[in-house]
Order: C-alpha cells, then structure tokens, then sequence
C-alpha cells in the first residue's frame, strides 16, 4: 500500500522569505476552507488537516477523502517524487539529455550535495557547457525540485491544474515544480 504524495515546490523563494510566504499561503488556503488553520501532528503524517472545502482543490473525480493533511516545509529542501533516480538530466540552456550513468551521476550528485550544504550550485552541461543553476534543470521519469518552501499533500486526490496555478499565484507568481509520489 503506502503514502501517495503531491508536492509543490517554490522555485525562486529566499531561504528568508520563505516561512514570511508560507504563513501568508496558509491563511489563505484556511480562509478558502482548503485546509484547516489548527495543525494535527498526531495524524501519521502530521500537518494541517483538510477543510470543509478541500475538494475545490482536487480533480471531479475523486473517490475518496484525504486521509492526511498539508505538510509545509521551509529550508532549504531537495525535494524527489521517492522513485529511482532519474535517467536522464536536460540541460535548460539547450535541452540537451545528459545520461545520468555512472559519470553523469557523480556529477548531479556532487552538485546535488554542494546544494544542499550552501543553497546554491551549478551544474555545467556536458553538450553546451554552459554552467546553469541546479534547481533549473529538469529531470526524466524521477523528477527534482530544490527549493526553500515545499507544500507537500500527503494521501489526497490528485490536485487539479487549476489549483496548482492558484498555488503559483498565491506564491507571488514564482516558478514552481509539481512532484507526485508514493512511499
């Protein structure tokens, strides 16, 4: 069985201003019902449980109820959709598909690692040679994201395009990534 997550990951928030636009995301999704304000960290998954109005955020197919809340991270995150690792990278530059095999690997892991010390990192195409931010780059089959504030849904529906837009808008328009998995 396991835990089905969706996660959305602010792309261009500071490590300050993160928890500032996480506060100001939550009291919205409470005034809107998506969740509620109080956290429940006895729920397995711990967060804010859903609202009243949680299906304004879901596909109109939804069989069933989320049966855990809201988790909001902030700091500075490497976020994964817990499957294996992806085959390749692409270069955002020119679009160049970096095979991640034991070379390639090395590298993305080293950048990976420099990231998660110090918040910044670049990673240097092999096809262009352009050196690009880490958090720019894209991912095959197992995606990233690396970001200072992560909204991850634990056990809900799938969440609409809609909803995730209204996220992005309420994130000040910032980039986002949208990263589902299960544990």
């Amino acid at each position: 069985m396991g835990d089905c997550f969706q996660v959305i990951v602010d792309l261009d928030v500071s490590e300050a201003d993160a928890p500032r636009l996480a506060g100001r995301l939550i009291e919205r999704l409470v005034a809107g019902g998506v969740v509620l304000a109080e956290r429940n960290d006895s729920m397995a998954l711990g967060g804010h449980p859903a609202g009243p109005d949680w299906h304004r955020a879901v596909a109109d197919d939804w069989d069933w109820q989320p049966s855990d809340g809201l988790a909001v991270h902030t700091g500075r995150g490497v976020f994964h959709s817990g499957a294996d690792v992806p085959e390749h990278a692409v270069c955002p530059r020119c679009g160049a598909r970096t095979p991640l095999d034991a070379e390639g690997w090395a590298r993305v892991s080293a950048a990976i690692s420099a990231w998660s010390e110090t918040g910044t990192a670049d990673l240097p195409c092999p096809a262009c040679a352009a050196p690009t931010p880490l958090p720019d780059w894209a991912w095959d089959d197992a995606p990233f994201a690396f970001g200072h504030l992560g909204l991850r849904f634990w056990n809900w529906p799938d969440l609409t395009e809609e909803f995730r837009a209204h996220l992005a808008d309420l994130l000040d328009g910032h980039r986002t990534a949208y990263l589902w998995g299960k544990l």
